[in-house]
């Protein structure tokens, strides 16, 4: 059986490649450490993308590809829709809430839920960024718990 090791890169289209790049790195204080062009796919139908990675701190990335020519539905994406998640430390969590208000960054926050406490902040494509400060373990439920709350769920979605 493969056992996944981490995540490695979660990649996105973006509208603007440095656009994106001042949001990531300047705002996000994430490091910009592989830029592709890309010309041709691997099944040698032409292209014109740009492939951009920015680092945390653990060495996985998130990316982005602007493909300008190529149409792409951007929208503001709602939490529950869409949302991408960092972990911070708690100093973090604050320092960012004030660089947010004061670089007049779309701002959310700070709030707790519990086991985390986020702020939220909409990057230059529309997608939702969260920051959080993890307050409790994430896996405090047993697996057990886990799966009897997601049945009591699905059985709940089908009643008439």
């Amino acid at each position: 059986m493969t056992k996944l090791l981490k995540l490695h890169h979660s990649a996105y289209r973006c509208k603007d490649s440095e656009e994106t790049r001042k949001f990531y790195e300047e705002f996000l204080e994430l490091k910009l450490v592989k830029v592709l062009q890309i010309k041709n796919t691997k099944t040698d139908r032409k292209t014109n993308a740009l492939h951009t990675f920015y680092q945390l701190k653990d060495g996985s990335c998130i990316a982005f590809f602007e493909e300008p020519e190529t149409e792409f539905n951007f929208k503001k994406q709602r939490d529950f829709d869409l949302h991408i998640a960092f972990e911070v430390s708690e100093s973090d969590l604050q320092r960012m809430f004030e660089k947010g208000h004061s670089s007049e960054i779309e701002t959310r926050g700070i709030i707790d839920h519990g086991f985390i406490k986020s702020i939220y902040f909409r990057d230059p494509n529309g997608y939702v960024i969260e920051l959080t400060y993890p307050t409790e373990k994430l896996n405090n439920n047993s697996y057990e718990t886990n799966i009897k709350i997601l049945k009591g769920w699905q059985d709940q979605k089908f009643i008439p």
